[in-house]
């Protein structure tokens, strides 16, 4: 049986390397994969980039009214088989659209490997990954590393390079003065006791 896979993690954690490296993997072996990267991640523009600086084009740019389901079955009767159905920054994905990925894995029988967050810089949910944490045949969690040397749980936004708890939920790496540090759990808690008492 194929499945859905939700790899998650913290900013940093390697998500988009390690997609990048799936995808070579079943190109190198001479199969047919689709990258699926949501419109709203508009670091890259239409790539999947990697902070190791490897990057690779999005076949389709997922807006939100997108039936996913639909799209894939159309490529893949086009330009197919397709092998492997890969999706970066999943967390911002519908939940219609994670149930859409729920139903090519199943019906279509296409593995889908959906990487993204799990929760933002304000500890709350995205729709995608919400939903997609509950209808995954296989979670996974990519590990990543606080400054401090703890296991790093959430997501620091800084603005202007300082840490922010407040805010819109989309903003996006590199933008507008936005960066992202991957913490742990006691040094959120640290940085957003001090961001208080601003």
């Amino acid at each position: 049986m194929t499945k859905l896979y939700y790899r998650y993690g913290a900013m940093n954690c390697g998500k988009s390397t390690a997609l990048l490296q799936v995808d070579y993997n079943y190109r190198e072996r001479g199969m047919n994969t689709l990258i699926i990267k949501p419109k709203h991640d508009s670091k890259g523009d239409d790539e999947v980039v990697s902070r190791l600086a490897v990057q690779r084009r999005a076949d389709i740019l997922a807006a939100e009214r997108d039936d996913l389901y639909s799209l894939i079955d159309a490529w893949n009767r086009q330009k197919g088989p397709i092998h492997c159905v890969l999706v970066d920054e999943a967390q911002f994905l519908t939940t219609a659209q994670a149930d859409q990925l729920f139903k090519v894995a199943v019906l279509r029988q296409i593995p889908v490997i959906c990487y993204g967050l799990r929760t933002d810089f304000q500890l709350n949910g995205f729709k995608g990954s919400a939903r997609l944490l509950l209808l995954a045949h296989s979670i996974e969690e990519l590990k990543t590393i606080c400054k401090c040397g703890r296991k790093a749980v959430a997501n620091g936004r800084k603005v202007d390079g300082r840490f922010v708890f407040e805010g819109a939920q989309l903003a996006i790496d590199g933008k507008d003065n936005v960066t992202y540090e991957s913490l742990c759990a006691q040094c959120y808690y640290q940085f957003k006791g001090q961001a208080d008492m601003r």
